[in-house]
């Protein structure tokens, strides 16, 4: 491991250990709020005197936590070669460090911490840099027909080849893989830190994008969009943000497939929301709160599926169940899927869903929320006897979007 990625891990750790020190400093807090609050006025005295110590503690506390393990990982740091490997570039470490980003993504970016990950165009587990030189070293058998994939929360550019864990063929190809041994496509893989805003993703998508396309070693004829969960809503709100800053790879665009993608929210994320407000309701249970809050914000967007700034500029990020997002329009001339997957088929697999998201919001069809995504009637899936991560990898999805690509175009009527 690289001395630099040694530093970034103690300073996680560091933080971990102080947040422990502030959760039990909060919990102390609430209890004695409720003790001094039932002695009324005449223990304030006592309280100032309290509060103050008790500030003092847990403040030397936490210092001292975050000292340790500081001071931990830079002797470590010392001992470690710059020329070593990143942690990034081995299955595990890019694994754990996706993950991280997905969970605390915001908090490493905002401290400029060297595991945040920047969103970047990789094949084969290795970087390309958008510049023409780049790109025809990384892309030699580049052709007119791109085909790019989004990876979801917590996930890697790895994804597609590592998942579903559950009962994969050695070997298999990758939908990317597929796509040019069939139809000619070029696969384009991204890895970014899904712990920051959908939107600031898409923002950098759409640059990204027209870096790629500038850059590509051959004229670009047809753009196709996969993004897996998440990574379907970076896609649409990239579309967005490219037409509306007028940037000219989206006028190549044909397919944008959303897989497993919760275009009207995440019940888990809903579930911990509700329970972050329940707790917060009580100074015993406050700490718990402010633990949970702690989630990254990319999280917090797939609560409704947020894909730009005005969902969330100058909102409370934990507002208990309130569902603020604009209506983000289709590029006018791409075609747009969904696939949705089900554990079964009948009412335990529409209640179940893939365990992360129900077909009502992986169709942009929800009940009772007042928003609709305008897929065709032709454009969706529902496919059952799948979880979630078995979207990244299965014959009977790539069939359908073999199917869909090679469909001959012929008007449609939106979904009613």
């Amino acid at each position: 491991m690289r001395d630099t990625d040694i530093a970034a891990v103690g300073e996680v750790a560091g933080e971990a250990l102080a947040a422990g020190g502030t959760l039990v400093k909060d919990m102390h807090e609430g209890i004695a709020a409720r003790t001094f609050a039932a002695v009324g006025p005449l223990g304030a005295p006592a309280r100032a005197i309290h509060d103050r110590m008790a500030r003092a503690v847990y403040g030397g506390v936490r210092a001292a936590l975050r000292g340790a393990a500081d001071g931990g990982a830079a002797l470590a740091a010392a001992r470690a070669s710059a020329d070593a490997p990143a942690i990034a570039t081995t299955t595990g470490g890019s694994l754990a460090v996706a993950a991280l980003n997905g969970l605390y993504g915001n908090h490493l970016a905002r401290r400029g911490n060297e595991l945040a990950l920047e969103m970047a165009i990789r094949r084969d587990g290795e970087e390309i840099p958008p510049t023409a030189p780049e790109l025809l070293a990384g892309f030699p058998d580049a052709s007119s027909r791109v085909a790019v994939f989004v990876h979801g929360l917590g996930e890697t550019d790895e994804a597609w080849r590592l998942f579903p864990l559950r009962g994969r063929r050695a070997g298999r190809q990758t939908y990317g893989e597929r796509l040019q041994e069939d139809l000619g496509f070029t696969p384009v893989t991204l890895r970014y830190n899904s712990g920051l805003h959908i939107s600031e993703q898409g923002r950098r998508l759409a640059a990204l994008l027209d870096e790629l396309v500038d850059g590509w070693p051959t004229h670009v004829d047809e753009i196709v969009l996969v993004g897996h969960s998440m990574g379907g809503l970076v896609a649409r709100s990239a579309c967005h943000y490219a037409e509306l800053d007028g940037r000219r790879w989206c006028e190549s665009v044909r397919h944008v497939f959303c897989l497993g993608t919760p275009h009207l929210g995440a019940d888990l994320e809903k579930g911990v929301n509700a329970l972050g407000a329940a707790l917060g309701r009580l100074p015993e249970t406050r700490a718990f709160a402010n633990l949970l809050n702690a989630r990254s914000v990319g999280i917090k967007d797939l609560r409704y599926g947020s894909l730009v700034e005005e969902d969330w500029r100058e909102r409370d990020p934990d507002e208990f169940l309130k569902d603020r997002c604009h209506e983000v329009p289709f590029l006018p001339d791409a075609n747009y899927y969904f696939v949705a997957a089900t554990l079964s088929e009948g009412p335990l697999g529409s209640l179940l869903g893939d365990l992360l998201v129900r077909t009502p919001s992986a169709s942009g069809r929800g009940t009772g929320t007042g928003r609709r995504i305008p897929f065709e009637v032709d454009n969706g899936r529902e496919l059952s006897g799948l979880t979630h991560f078995d979207l990244l990898n299965h014959p009977a999805v790539y069939a359908q979007l073999r199917a869909w690509i090679t469909r001959e175009r012929r008007p449609s009527l939106p979904a009613g």
